[in-house]
């Protein structure tokens, strides 16, 4: 498994982490094996958010209820969280009192000291960036927060937060896949008349995520669409599929490799957030972080998902 260090920080990630956004109603003996198989496959990097599972902070007590980490066990993980939404609206809320109290929370379901990451869960439009500022040297002066990112983030939101926060924002985590790739696609095919996937969609968010050595999480990384299920193996997306198995083949892994090796081959600081409760699969997908496709074969994805290469 590939790993890099974060910006300003001294946390070695991994390219493949596990997202626990789906694990309320599992066992302790599912939780466990889904976690343990994925350290297993070399991930270390675990994502929650305060909003994933039934209720509120659900998904954060699962995990801690069916693992109940050891100090020492708690410190071989990068556990990340986020905060921002509240549910009730659904309505977008980074005030200081509730990025504070949020993360307290967090921290009492995850039955833990601090969070290594948080992430900021969608843009506020109401966003205040000098108490995201206040909220973000407090939580780091008290030692419950480590690092601190955005998730869905423009590259002008990251900037207008920059302008203000103390800390490094060191990822953004956004939807990417080999079929919604639009962070992509525009730029392959810009400037050219009459094609829709030239049309700017995106203002450059992946060069300036690299500009600022910025982490890519990629979440929904099989997803055709948005939460439109999975294009492996479906027979919407054929030509796509007889690329992804031949070369999955080629190079002797599952096909959800290949999947995930399209994006962690993209340059820059990039990861893939897997969602799945598959052992099976997280195993399967952590294999991608070894497999280099070469531009030939990465390109070769890009246009049977459909894009234009001009």
């Amino acid at each position: 498994m590939k790993t890099f260090t974060l910006t300003g920080t001294d946390l070695v990630v991994p390219e493949v982490v596990l997202g626990l956004m789906r694990i309320q109603d599992k066992t302790d003996d599912e939780v466990r094996t889904l976690v343990r198989t994925a350290r297993d496959a070399g991930i270390t990097f675990l994502d929650h958010a305060d909003v994933y599972g039934d209720d509120l902070h659900g998904c954060e007590r699962r995990f801690a209820e069916a693992m109940d980490l050891s100090p020492a066990e708690r410190d071989e993980w990068v556990i990340q969280s986020k905060a921002g939404i509240v549910p009730e609206g659904p309505y977008f809320d980074f005030s200081y009192e509730h990025l504070v109290a949020s993360v307290d929370a967090s921290l009492e379901a995850l039955r833990t000291d601090h969070l290594d990451v948080l992430l900021l869960h969608r843009p506020d439009a109401l966003v205040e960036p000098e108490e995201v500022a206040r909220a973000f040297s407090d939580l780091h002066a008290a030692g419950k927060v480590r690092a601190f990112g955005v998730s869905n983030h423009t590259p002008g939101q990251i900037d207008l937060l920059r302008r203000y926060v103390d800390q490094p924002i060191v990822a953004n985590q956004l939807q990417l896949s080999i079929t919604h790739a639009p962070l992509v696609a525009q730029g392959v095919a810009s400037n050219m008349a009459a094609l829709d996937q030239s049309v700017s969609r995106d203002v450059g968010t992946l060069d300036h995520c690299r500009l600022h050595d910025i982490a890519v999480q990629a979440w929904s990384p099989f997803q055709a669409g948005f939460f439109t299920g999975t294009f492996l193996g479906s027979p919407e997306h054929p030509e796509l599929n007889a690329v992804i198995d031949r070369l999955a083949d080629a190079y002797d892994v599952p096909a959800v490799a290949i999947a995930t090796a399209w994006i962690t081959r993209l340059p820059g600081r990039t990861q893939v957030v897997l969602g799945t409760t598959t052992p099976e699969r997280v195993a399967g997908a952590a294999r991608g972080s070894d497999v280099s496709l070469t531009r030939a074969e990465w390109y070769e994805l890009f246009r049977a998902a459909g894009h234009t290469v001009p």
